[in-house]
């Protein structure tokens, strides 16, 4: 399977993850399945909690305009990119995270923003900037190693101040760096989590390990390193595209998010072919701010080929 394949099935499959978790976002575990017993059985795309069948919500929303800011400007303009969100935000979203929020309307630049509201509330390890990393990584994978650990860092700084948001973001982008080369993530863990700053390392290592299942989670999943670690049990404990859906979804909490991050890295593992094509002809994703614009799978898969195939890709 070629890299730009592989890129489509991440972009898509995270934005499929995404609106699919979407209605069951805050409920309690096992909702999924008690709905819909039957893999396969189809429904599922069914909408709720404020959302139509098949929408994406702001953790794709979000992953749009990075991913658009990036190919403006052939490379990371991080100005434009909270640029970008600001617009966004100010556009009345359906659904914003209440620290993004806080940051991208505190009246602080870009490169002060984030970093005073940590220092002023000392929590900012949301997975807020998780959520929205496929189609940076996919931007930046073949850079290299270096190349896309330092932007997703730099990128989830934006509106997260504490460093462990831009350590679950780095390991993300690695993780689908290696998925997009045909390699198996689960295989890079070790190496992967030795490239996480000290002070972090043993939270990641401890949620990426084999043994590790989200009911010894010690936090919510709404924090960055449960969020990730879920994702990877759930890829790590099924053996398709559908499946590992399921089992994110039915992980209850912070559904979308868990779900995006978890197609993000299913759908560059098993490709685009194997996502099902029940969930993602519903998909759509509006875009406040931007004109009423409102893309469509055959939107984001023409996203995913222009990432995948830039010439220039500038760190800034």
């Amino acid at each position: 399977m070629r890299h730009e394949e592989r890129a489509v099935g991440a972009v898509v499959g995270s934005a499929v993850g995404d609106a699919l978790g979407a209605p069951f976002e805050f409920g309690p575990e096992g909702v999924f399945s008690a709905r819909f017993p039957s893999p396969g059985g189809g429904g599922e795309m069914c909408g709720g909690g404020g959302w139509d069948p098949g929408e994406a919500t702001d953790d794709t929303q979000m992953a749009v305009l990075v991913a658009e800011s990036l190919l403006r400007h052939g490379g990371l303009d991080l100005p434009d990119v909270f640029a970008r969100f600001q617009r966004w935000a100010a556009a009345d979203p359906k659904d914003i995270g209440l620290q993004t929020e806080d940051v991208l309307t505190n009246g602080l630049p870009w490169d002060r923003a984030a970093a005073e509201h940590f220092r002023v509330n000392r929590r900012a390890a949301g997975n807020g900037s998780l959520m929205r990393a496929t189609p940076s990584a996919v931007y930046f994978a073949r850079a290299g190693q270096t190349a896309t650990t330092d932007a997703a860092r730099r990128i989830a700084a934006l509106t997260h101040g504490d460093r462990a948001a831009w350590e679950g973001t780095a390991v993300f982008h690695e993780l689908l760096r290696r998925a997009l080369a045909g390699a198996d993530p689960l295989d890079a863990l070790p190496d992967v989590v030795a490239l996480v700053s000290p002070e972090h390392r043993r939270r990641y290592a401890t949620v990426l390990a084999a043994d590790w299942h989200p009911g010894l989670a010690t936090e919510f999943n709404g924090a960055v390193w449960p969020c990730l670690g879920s994702a990877v049990w759930a890829l790590r404990s099924t053996a398709d595209f559908e499946g590992a859906l399921r089992a994110a979804i039915d992980l209850g909490g912070d559904t979308d998010t868990v779900a995006a991050v978890t197609g993000g890295l299913a759908g560059a593992y098993y490709g685009p072919d194997a996502i099902p094509a029940r969930w993602i002809e519903p998909l759509h994703l509006p875009l406040p701010g931007f004109g009423g614009r409102v893309l469509r799978p055959a939107d984001l898969t023409g996203l995913a080929h222009r990432l995948a195939t830039a010439v220039s890709v500038r760190l800034g």
